[in-house]
């Protein structure tokens, strides 16, 4: 069992981790490494200031190797967890390095929200009494034990507002694997079950209509969190509740980014409008692909028009849901305006000031903030360590959703329609209803057949299953059924309540 105290983990000032966040703290540059004598060939100084009067601390160190894998612990945006004094919680951030070292490539946020949990976790065993040793404390009645006790109070959060059921699920999730993790590697074990198991097999069939089974561990620990569908919301389930957006609603975000002279968001929203492409691939488009001399045409799937095939997905440098790999439909009015925009003195700026601050980039964005920096980090980058990296967070669309929060929703509503919502992924699913609507046509006036209007928008969605593109195809009539059974009961019910208003006015007792 590794030692935490023989880690180097750099010095945490405990200053700086009160100012963040209660549960965890995001180191921009984690190395993994050992204590290590001055003869060794690969040791390094580390030299700590102890504040004046005081000789500073200087040891040797060395990084830590896999020396199967050939390859380093080092990571960008590590997580460690803290205790509810902001100070780091050692046995919760070995965990998380341990799950770490076990993936190629890790996802960092995944691990930031696992660190979130335990931190939650933490924060309720501080508050107890004796709270180290509670932690380890598994008596034979099963109420005292802390799973059991945790579980209870994320319960009770659940009941007061405090914290959504999925939430607590997870976070109840992030405890069990936890403790099923210090059990294995033998940090402790339990006088008594942490919960009782039941094991079962779950039968399911594929998109391709293959059959797999697949063995289930359930505990009596776990918190269930039923979805409530909410069939008035007048949203797709598409990797997400989207709404499909009215062709005025469309007109008035773009009306509203236009005015508030915001060029890249505005390419950014018509791209996804155009194409049904998600935010993660808009953020990623790359320069090269729009600054080609001569690019090549092909026929629209829905008809008549003109669209350039841009590839997505690994191996493309555009990122996609899943790592999905597929071709945008790409208008060709469209790829020309970006094709503008790329050669523009206004994108020349941007990109200048990218290499300014961060050099040369193999394979530049075509969308850029006003300072240079990407709207969207791609996987790829994030999977590369970075020793000189500064940031607490990864770039993932933050600068357009802001926007549309701060400029776009409040000129809209000031404007046209002081309800109006919407959020960027939502545009995915206006494409997708402006493309069924289109074909829909097609198929009534009999150009078409409603087989080949449903083939082709499930191929620009990208589904894999045909009872997703099935949502789109159904939804506006689905709609109409809801509101016209509401609207008639509506009636009904205003006479019954005006019967209920003259009984009371000639009701004297």
């Amino acid at each position: 069992m590794q030692v935490f105290c023989k880690m180097d983990m750099f010095s945490i000032e405990r200053k700086q981790v009160l100012k963040e966040l209660r549960r965890k703290v995001i180191l921009p540059v984690f190395q993994l490494s050992e204590l290590t004598t001055e003869d060794d060939p690969h040791a390094l100084k580390r030299v700590i200031n102890q504040g004046k009067g005081h000789p500073a601390l200087t040891y040797q160190y060395r990084i830590k190797l896999d020396e199967q894998a050939e390859r380093s612990f080092s990571y960008n945006l590590f997580p460690v967890v803290l205790d509810r004094g902001g100070v780091p919680w050692s046995l919760g951030t070995i965990y998380i390095l341990s799950q770490l070292e076990a993936e190629t490539s890790p996802v960092m946020t995944s691990f930031q929200s696992k660190a979130d949990d335990l931190g939650a976790y933490k924060e309720w065993l501080d508050s107890q009494d004796r709270p180290d040793d509670l932690m380890f404390l598994f008596p034979k009645i099963k109420l005292r034990r802390p799973t059991y006790r945790y579980r209870g109070y994320l319960q009770q959060q659940i009941q007061a507002g405090e914290i959504a059921p999925a939430t607590a699920k997870r976070r109840m999730g992030t405890v069990i694997a936890f403790y099923r993790w210090l059990i294995d590697n033998n940090y402790f074990q339990p006088e008594c079950p942490p919960w009782e198991e039941k094991k079962y097999q779950l039968s399911f069939k594929t998109t391709e209509g293959r059959a797999i089974s697949k063995k289930v561990i359930s505990t009596d620990v776990s918190i269930r969190a039923p979805k409530s569908e909410d069939p008035f919301a007048g949203t797709i389930q598409d990797g997400g509740r989207l709404r499909p957006l009215t062709s005025r609603e469309q007109k008035w975000i773009l009306e509203a980014t236009k005015a508030k002279g915001n060029t890249e968001c505005y390419l950014f929203q018509l791209f996804m409008l155009a194409t049904g492409a998600r935010i993660q691939t808009a953020g990623t488009l790359r320069l090269r692909h729009f600054i080609q001399p001569h690019p090549h045409y092909s026929r629209a799937l829905t008809g008549e028009g003109e669209v350039f095939k841009l590839r997505a997905g690994p191996g493309t440098g555009i990122d996609t849901k899943n790592n999905k790999n597929g071709v945008l439909q790409v208008p060709r009015s469209v790829y020309e305006v970006l094709h503008t925009y790329a050669i523009s003195e206004r994108a020349k700026i941007r990109r200048t000031r990218f290499v300014a601050k961060l050099g040369e980039h193999p394979d530049p964005y075509l969308f850029l903030t006003q300072q240079g920096n990407p709207y969207y980090t791609a996987k790829d980058e994030v999977l590369r360590f970075n020793p000189d990296f500064n940031r607490r967070h990864e770039k993932s669309g933050q600068p357009v959703r802001q926007f549309l929060k701060d400029q776009v929703i409040p000129f809209v509503r000031e404007h046209h329609d002081k309800h109006f919502h919407y959020r960027i992924h939502d545009l995915r699913a206006s494409f997708g209803m402006n493309m069924t609507e289109l074909l829909m046509k097609l198929v009534l006036a009999e150009t078409i057949t409603l087989h080949r209007a449903r083939m082709t928008v499930k191929d620009l969605l990208w589904h894999e299953s045909l009872a997703t593109t099935d949502l789109y195809l159904n939804y506006r009539s689905q709609m109409d059924a809801i509101y016209e059974a509401v609207n008639g009961y509506g009636e009904q019910l205003q006479k019954w309540t005006e019967q209920a208003m003259k009984g009371i006015e000639v009701t004297h007792e």
